[in-house]
This record gives structure tokens, C-alpha cells and sequence, in this order.
């Protein structure tokens, strides 16, 4: 058995949380304030996953700000990022646009750009 203290990030309390682990196995999760932090405990133990945020290149110069629609596997943001960097957007971007698509996430933008 293994006990894996975290730190809740799903609402402004940060409850202290304690999971208690057999392998792959969540055994219980104590700590937490709300069931948030109980989804959030066995997601980070299990399966962590992170919102990506970077920048891609556009056919204009312009750095354009992006960020994955929903989270992504941890040891998948490296690829991500990757891929990303090999993209060029052609302008004009809407906020909010899909400009690319990893592993079945959208890849949307983060700002107008003409």
C-alpha cells in the first residue's frame, strides 16, 4: 500500500488530500471537502491530466494563443505540443475558433487575430 498526499486544485478551498493506493488500485480518499476533490484525487493518482496552453504560428507572424478544449494525458503534452508546433494558422482567427485536433481534443484559439 501506498499513500499519496495531494493538494485539491478544483475550487479555491485546496483541501490537503490523502489516497491511499495498491498498485493501480484507489483503496480511499480522504481530506477532501466536496466529491470534486474525490474526482480529482483519483484522476491525478490514476490517470493525471492537464489543460495545455502554448502558442502556434500563424500565416501572419502573430504568435496565437491556444489551449486544448479539455484536458489531455499528462505524458501526452509533450506530443501535443509537438504536433502543435508544426502547424501554421491561416488568418483571419476567430476566439474560440478549432484551428487542429489532438488525439480527439480540440485545439481552439485564444484570441482574434485579422
Amino acid at each position: 500500500m501506498k499513500d499519496i498526499n495531494l493538494t485539491c486544485v478544483e475550487c479555491p478551498l485546496g483541501c490537503d488530500i490523502n489516497v491511499e493506493t495498491d498498485g493501480d488500485n484507489v483503496l480511499s480518499v480522504k481530506g477532501n471537502s466536496c466529491p470534486r476533490g474525490d474526482k480529482y484525487a483519483r484522476d491525478e493518482v490514476v490517470c493525471p491530466k492537464r489543460v495545455l496552453t502554448t502558442t502556434v504560428k500563424t500565416d501572419g507572424g502573430e504568435m496565437l494563443p491556444v489551449k486544448s478544449k479539455e484536458p489531455i494525458k499528462k505524458e501526452e503534452l509533450f506530443s501535443a505540443v509537438n504536433h502543435l508546433n508544426k502547424i501554421v494558422v491561416k488568418t483571419p482567427v476567430k476566439l474560440g475558433q478549432t484551428i487542429s485536433n489532438y488525439d480527439g481534443v480540440e485545439i481552439i484559439a485564444c484570441k482574434d487575430i485579422n
